[in-house]
């Protein structure tokens, strides 16, 4: 067992109540058998559809099922973790619901790791914030694990009304087989609780899930290269019905099981400030449109993205109409329009 050096917990002041609810069927039909007109009306389809939407979780859009149905006790937990050579073996990310990566300073990536179904353990390295992150975390309401953030960049995350906690909240320890800033983790099970748990209604689903059989043919594409700057590219390439990310530096057995790649072109400007080696802060901005590609059982389909706000759902669509994700796990690159590039084959 590794040897690892408490911080003793606190709990972030105004951290928000957050999500508490019941997955709950609905059902139709009167209690001594009789048919009812209105079962079968608008309004019982309404009911139906909703819950339907209830017994999905919003991150995956996979069924829910079993003891899952229990109302959930914590909120949508986002992880900012790092994702460089000095963060190997990552822990927990094999766990997460979904995946974005980020452009951070140097040219080097940041992973936002979203945690719903279920809240794993030890996970980590975990990292510091960046203004980008409104716009991923917003849509779901979300609550951030991080190591902090230039004092610039928490008072936009505050100002956006995320709650976030970091080192010295409970859970959060030294890993001192690691060196510093690569050694700070947490226990997220144990973070989780930290959270008000008489909160709202579920979160909306973060991405448009579909079915595969609604997903349109595409082309083949079997591999995958998001590059970033030219420092960094992630590259993917579909094998056995899953995606493998070929540079992972996640720890062996806990590889994120990506369904689908979704890329987004997105526009990059400058969060304002520079870190402490002197290279220029990035901010994505996460608004507006631009290209989309989904890569998903070995194929490319294009399309265009859409979001209104930093919290409106993301919205995907082609020249045919409105364009669903198939429900799974889905990694989200974030890729420069200016100085990014991706590449593909069959």
């Amino acid at each position: 067992m590794r040897a690892r050096t408490v911080i003793a917990g606190r709990a972030r002041t105004g951290a928000v109540a957050l999500l508490a609810t019941s997955l709950l069927l609905a059902g139709c039909g009167s209690d001594d058998g009789t048919d009812d007109p209105a079962a079968s009306g608008p309004e019982a389809q309404n009911v139906a559809a909703a819950a339907q939407l209830k017994a999905t979780w919003p991150l995956t859009g996979l069924p829910v099922s079993g003891d899952d149905e229990a109302a959930q006790k914590h909120p949508v937990m986002v992880l900012k973790m790092d994702n460089t050579a000095a963060s190997a073996p990552q822990v927990g990310l094999g766990s997460a619901d979904l995946v974005v990566e980020e452009l951070v300073e140097g040219g080097m990536t940041r992973l936002a790791a979203f945690y719903y179904s279920r809240i794993p353990g030890d996970v980590g390295p975990v990292r510091s914030m960046r203004a980008s992150d409104i716009g991923i975390v917003s849509p779901v309401h979300a609550t951030v694990v991080t190591s902090g953030a230039a004092q610039v960049t928490i008072n936009r995350i505050e100002g956006a009304d995320i709650p976030w906690f970091t080192e010295g909240d409970k859970g959060f320890y030294r890993d001192s087989g690691r060196h510093a800033p690569y050694n700070l983790f947490t226990d997220m099970s144990e973070t989780a609780t930290l959270v008000d748990q008489d909160g709202a209604a579920r979160p909306d689903d973060y991405l448009p899930w579909g079915d595969d059989k609604d997903f349109p043919q595409g082309q083949p594409a079997r591999t995958v290269a998001a590059s970033f700057s030219g420092g960094h590219t992630t590259n993917w390439t579909f094998e056995d019905g899953t995606y493998v990310n070929e540079n992972t530096y996640a720890g062996a057995g806990d590889e994120f099981p990506a369904d689908t790649v979704l890329v987004l072109r997105v526009r990059v400007g400058d969060a304002g400030y520079r870190d402490p080696a002197g290279n220029p802060v990035p901010e994505t901005q996460f608004t507006g449109q631009g290209q989309a590609l989904i890569f998903h059982d070995g194929r490319l389909v294009r399309g265009q993205w859409t979001k209104e706000s930093l919290g409106a759902p993301l919205e995907l669509s082609t020249p045919a109409g409105e364009l669903s994700v198939p429900a799974g796990h889905t990694w989200i690159e974030l890729v420069p329009q200016d100085g990014g590039s991706v590449r593909f084959g069959k």
